[in-house]
């Protein structure tokens, strides 16, 4: 018993013209919808088009089109008698021993779905009224979350706590129809109709959803930014909208087993804004720092200030002054790779030239601060 397969991918105008009377998906859904009932379409016994219509009577040969990007489920009683993850054309044929109750395809459904087949399937031979309906095998945007007061975790960049106050969408998929319809569907939903929509605001199941990832938040930025392979940065959240969504689905997933028990998978990610409190944000700001300061940008940096340092002490002490300067970096053990050696104490001005010199190497005098200084200590 179960559904043959009259014709499996794409299905068009061709299949429409050899069937007058199917079942299919209504018009005008919108891209949100991820379950409702399947509706008749038809010639209506040559009295007109029939395309509104819903139905709880799938008899022996009713032909049902599955359109891509959607699966079928056939129910009874509440119990899942079909289901259909492959786009075509289908005859249900009761009586039909080469008739199937499942086609999951060969791609992620078709593991996860067979488990659960085993798990609820339906015994016996079913009776012929039925219901049908479609679940939608896309991703569905516009799934919003949001936090009013700040979220803290631990941060393994920054090494500390953090905090902030962050809004965003993700897109949801539902990878196990059986487990969806089971375990978390309304009983109000599963009749004619009643459309299910995670976005809808009068979806008590839809704001559950809601509640918990914004509870599963926090663990999923402390996820993000302690994983060496996203190379530990929170600026790089709002960039990455696969590697967030992995880690906010396995956030969901072990506080509240979305993808195990419900069929349910955060697919991608959109952070909108992140607002930082105050203590993350002067963090933020010492690591920019810190930023600017390394590598040769940083060196270029600091010749440029110990240059403002010589030129200063040049003013205020001549060339005694430069020489001080020098000295002190040489007893600091270097400034930044700049390390000078200890200069001799005293009125010696071959030293005193000898600093100078190194110090024009460097690029840390003119030549016309040379100049000055040779004069300077020659006594000219």
């Amino acid at each position: 018993m179960g559904l043959v397969q009259a014709v499996k991918g794409a299905v068009g105008g061709m299949l429409g013209d050899q069937w007058k009377d199917f079942l299919t998906i209504p018009d005008g859904l919108a891209p949100t919808a991820a379950l409702f009932a399947a509706v008749p379409r038809g010639s209506n016994a040559g009295r007109g088009s029939n395309v509104h219509g819903s139905t709880n009577i799938i008899s022996n040969g009713s032909k049902i089109v599955v359109p891509e990007g959607y699966g079928l489920l056939l129910m009874q009683d509440g119990k899942i008698t079909a289901l259909a993850a492959e786009p075509g054309g289908y005859e249900w044929r009761s009586d039909d021993l080469q008739s199937k109750s499942v086609f999951a395809g060969d791609g992620l459904l078709d593991p996860l779905v067979m488990q659960s087949w085993e798990r609820f399937k339906f015994g016996g031979i079913p009776g012929t009224q039925q219901l049908a309906f479609f679940v939608s095998l896309k991703e569905l945007p516009d799934n919003r979350f949001g936090t009013q007061s700040e979220i803290y975790w631990d941060d393994g960049f920054l090494n500390t706590q953090v905090g902030a106050i962050t809004r965003g969408s993700y897109t949801l998929k539902i990878v196990d129809p059986i487990l969806f319809v089971k375990n978390f569907v309304p009983a109000s939903y599963l009749q004619p109709g009643r459309v299910f929509d995670f976005t809808d605001l009068d979806n008590a199941a839809a704001a559950q959803l809601f509640n918990e990832v914004v509870g599963s938040l926090a663990p999923a930025f402390s996820r993000y930014t302690n994983d060496p392979a996203k190379g530990n940065r929170i600026t790089r959240i709002q960039q990455d909208s696969v590697g967030f969504a992995q880690s906010l689905a396995e956030a969901v997933e072990a506080g509240y087993q979305w993808k195990s028990e419900r069929g349910l998978m955060i697919v991608k990610t959109a952070i909108v804004s992140i607002e930082y409190d105050a203590n993350t944000r002067e963090l933020l700001k010492t690591v920019q720092r810190a930023d600017a300061l390394s590598g040769a940008r940083g060196n270029s940096n600091l010749q440029a200030s110990v240059a403002q340092g010589i030129q200063a002490a040049g003013e205020n002490g001549g060339a005694a002054g430069i020489v001080g300067l020098g000295m002190a970096s040489g007893m600091l053990g270097g400034i930044g790779g700049l390390q000078q050696p200890a200069a001799p104490t005293g009125d010696d001005p071959v030293a005193k030239l000898k600093k100078a010199k190194e110090m024009l190497d460097l690029g840390l005098i003119t030549q016309a601060d040379y100049d000055a200084l040779k004069a300077k200590a020659l006594g000219l």
